[in-house]
């Protein structure tokens, strides 16, 4: 899980802070405060709780619902909670790609928190489609509502997850140099 709050840290570095405004969820603060819940049990109790009173099924708020889900197992002292949070937050996510199944955000969340699961608890399957569908959506250039900082630094998480093949590595680095 230590792998998971370099990967947000390192995602949303850039990004901005959430607020609800007739119980609709602004993504870019959704991200800021992804990034100050992973330094803080505080704000991810917060955030979380928040996220929970909105009850949106916005497939990508509900991504992010999952993502504190996995920061509320990692904030757990308790084996029990880690595994009960870790399993809610595997089931949210499934649902939001499910709901949305080519969106790249969505997918990358996922896979994030996958890259940094241990292999024994089995819930890191999803690797492969999440890759694989990131770059077909990359090679399309549909970025959804990721803005550019936010696909760079997701094509520079990809490219340290050592899950890429050296073709997919070649492709990520072309990717990067024609988004600066």
């Amino acid at each position: 899980m230590k792998g998971f709050l370099t990967a947000f840290i390192f995602l949303f570095a850039t990004s901005v802070s959430f607020s609800m405004l007739n119980q609709k969820t602004d993504i870019s603060e959704l991200r800021k405060q992804m990034l100050r819940a992973i330094n803080s049990p505080k704000v991810t109790d917060s955030l979380y709780s928040n996220l929970q009173k909105t009850n949106q099924k916005v497939p990508l708020v509900m991504a992010y619902f999952g993502a504190l889900e996995a920061l509320k197992a990692k904030d757990s002292w308790n084996p029990y909670n880690k595994i009960k949070f870790l399993n809610l937050s595997n089931k949210t996510i499934l649902q939001a790609v499910n709901a949305s199944p080519n969106d790249m955000e969505i997918r990358f969340i996922r896979f994030s928190i996958q890259t940094n699961l241990p292999h024994f608890l089995g819930l890191n399957k999803d690797l492969d489609s999440d890759k694989n569908q990131i770059l077909h959506q990359l090679k399309q250039k549909n970025y959804g509502s990721a803005d550019k900082v936010f696909v760079q630094n997701m094509i520079k998480f990809l490219l340290n997850s050592k899950q890429c093949s050296p073709q997919e590595i070649s492709f990520l680095r072309q990717q990067s140099i024609i988004l600066k």
